[in-house]
């Protein structure tokens, strides 16, 4: 493993029906507060609630000094490192501490980067991913529920709520992969380098 390796991840999303899955491909070396952003954009979440990061039983987020034994600060481990450091081949990625979304980012292989691509990079996905604060997994299989009953007496509320119909089996993926290449574009760019004006 180097740090031009790049990891491919199989992430699922733990106790919902249908399945969401998705599979990236991002650079060993990508800073886990990063990987947290691939994460959000290939699952279709709007990172608007704290996350965890855990291999075996050290975990890793938004680090805040009130809080002793919190996790320690994503900016500053690698996934290189992290595997490396635990021996882990899969990690776990908590969203939502209120919701509870728990992901198995399971590590698949490890390869040299293709020239000329430019990672982090969606390879495929299934499922779509549930509307956010919708009251984790048991929320969202009763959401489901009523959602697919025209009869369910929470229906109305709830097309109304997620902005109108929610099929859990239509995705575009052309939109999560568009928001990891974004992603990749703004991480990939070169700083800018400061001329001395001619004299």
């Amino acid at each position: 493993m180097t740090t031009n390796s790049i990891a491919r991840l199989k992430i699922t999303l733990d106790e919902v029906k249908p399945a969401v899955l998705r599979r990236v491909e991002v650079p060993l070396s990508i800073r886990l507060d990063r990987l947290h952003l691939v994460l959000q954009a290939a699952m279709g979440w709007t990172n608007s609630h704290l996350y965890e990061i855990r291999a075996r039983d050290v975990g890793w987020g938004i680090p805040d000094p009130d809080w002793g034994g919190g996790p320690l600060d994503a900016r500053k481990a690698r996934l290189l490192d992290v595997i490396e450091d635990t021996g882990a081949k899969a990690l776990r990625y908590l969203y939502d501490f209120g919701d509870g979304w728990e992901h198995t980012v399971k590590i698949e292989h490890i390869t040299e980067a293709v020239p000329g691509l430019t990672y982090p990079l969606l390879i495929d996905a299934a499922g779509r991913c549930p509307p956010e604060d919708v009251g984790g997994p048991w929320g969202y299989a009763e959401f489901l529920e009523a959602v697919a009953d025209p009869q369910h007496e929470n229906h109305a509320e709830m097309i109304e709520w997620a902005g109108g119909p929610f099929d859990p089996n239509t995705i575009d993926i052309d939109d999560h992969a568009k928001a990891i290449a974004a992603l990749a574009k703004a991480w990939s760019r070169k700083p800018v380098v400061k001329r001395k004006p001619a004299i």
